[in-house]
């Protein structure tokens, strides 16, 4: 267990979620024959006690860095002031978090209220200022993972909440100075040549990865080929947490990337599939197996890789919002959005995982007529391959970069009719 602590706080940080060292760097707490934490610090006295409240076998304590901090902070003020609840809509919050619950006190008692009905918990003590102090707690009952993947989780939704929410409100004329002041502030590290109102400077290019060639003749050679490719895409920040899947198919066999395993640690978590059925080797296959089934029956690709890069969903909730508040599907549109969208010709369509009226199998391989890419709504980006994942990762690579451009165009045409206006 010790190394388990130890591991999940340095992957927080890797991550760039948190500092590497320090009071302010994550606390992961597990128990094993006895409790254990990756360091020492002030809040083990509260947070023991939670342990005690919950059948749990692990905590993560976070102090998200910035951007995360600040953005956690704002969106947690307003959670505060209301009804205590933060509620993205991006598609791994709507499956697996529903919504993030806000508390205004470091209390047990309000800590474990929360963790008993959520996975998850913000902490937000407001100074006099109206400075949050942001922590974000989660807990485990197998394994430190999963307070791991819930706080990675948190972070990615409030990041999209808030950039989704900020064009929305341009769009309806109703930002406020807060929410300006705050993209201000956050933009130039995220792409200083468009924001408003500031210095043009540099944005550094991301670095293509120099991955296997295929095509791939041997099971050693595919598995190889997938463990890089995942691990690839989870250090590039491609993905939510580890969130995302891969496959390859290779004589009638697909091997995919098993549900809940970790991108970035792939090694005996790949099972192959044949396509005839054949196996029951499915059973422990991504959840989005049939996707990557019907996807390589319609486009006879032998590599899909999948992510989660965050611009690729924020634009693919980007909706006339005078026409959304409107529509029929209101607040279900990402699975029943009947309008035919695009982000640079790259098609956006719906669907949700699994295999029912409107899963992913059902929308997603159709989509590849035209294009070797498509952008699921709330959810990221899923691209082909020839022979291997080169040009599925410049694929994922292009379409994030694109997105992010395509964002802050659009923000800064809004602000300059703001500021014409």
């Amino acid at each position: 267990m010790e190394q388990l602590v130890k591991k999940y706080a340095k992957k927080l940080s890797s991550a760039g979620l948190a500092e590497e060292t320090g009071p302010l760097s994550p606390l992961v707490g597990g128990i094993d024959d006895t409790l254990v934490w990756n360091r020492k610090g002030e809040e083990i006295k509260v947070l023991e006690q939670i342990f005690n409240g919950l059948n749990i076998n692990s905590l993560v304590f976070l102090r998200p860095k910035a951007p995360y901090d600040k953005i956690i902070g704002f969106l947690a003020r307003e959670a505060i002031h209301t009804n205590g609840l933060i509620e993205p809509k991006d598609c791994e919050t709507r499956t697996f978090l529903h919504d993030l619950p806000v508390v205004n006190q470091f209390s047990t008692d309000k800590i474990i209220n929360s963790l008993k009905r959520r996975k998850s918990v913000i902490v937000a003590l407001e100074d006099t200022t109206g400075v949050c102090d942001i922590a974000v707690i989660a807990h485990g009952t197998v394994s430190p993972e999963q307070g791991f993947v819930v706080t990675s989780s948190v972070c990615f939704a409030c990041f999209v909440k808030f950039f989704t929410d900020y064009l929305e409100n341009l769009q309806l004329g109703r930002s406020t100075r807060e929410e300006n002041t705050l993209f201000d502030c956050l933009a130039p590290d995220l792409h200083p040549n468009l924001a408003p109102g500031l210095t043009p400077m540099t944005l550094e290019p991301m670095n293509l990865p120099d991955l296997a060639k295929g095509p791939f003749l041997t099971e050693e050679q595919i598995y190889a080929a997938i463990v890089q490719a995942g691990r690839k895409t989870v250090e590039q920040g491609l993905v939510d947490s580890y969130f995302g899947n891969i496959s390859y198919c290779r004589n009638n066999i697909l091997y995919i990337s098993q549900t809940g395993s970790s991108l970035d640690e792939l090694e005996g978590c790949i099972d192959p599939v044949p396509l005839d059925g054949s196996s029951s080797a499915g059973l422990t296959a991504s959840s989005e197996l049939t996707a990557h089934l019907e996807t390589i029956a319609q486009t006879h690709c032998e590599a899909i890789l999948h992510g989660h890069p965050k611009f690729s969903v924020i634009m693919s909730m980007d909706c006339d919002p005078k026409r959304k508040a409107i529509c029929p599907h209101k607040d279900r549109c990402h699975i029943h959005c009947p309008h035919k969208r695009f982000i640079n010709h790259i098609p956006i369509v719906p669907g949700e995982v699994g295999t029912g009226p409107t899963g992913l199998c059902n929308t997603l391989p159709k989509a590849f007529g035209k294009s070797s890419h498509v952008i699921v709504y709330g959810h990221g980006v899923f691209a082909l391959g020839k022979n291997d994942f080169s040009q599925a990762f410049a694929t994922l690579m292009e379409v994030e970069k694109n997105c992010r451009r395509s964002y802050f165009e659009k923000v800064r045409k809004l602000r300059t009719a703001d500021f014409i206006d």
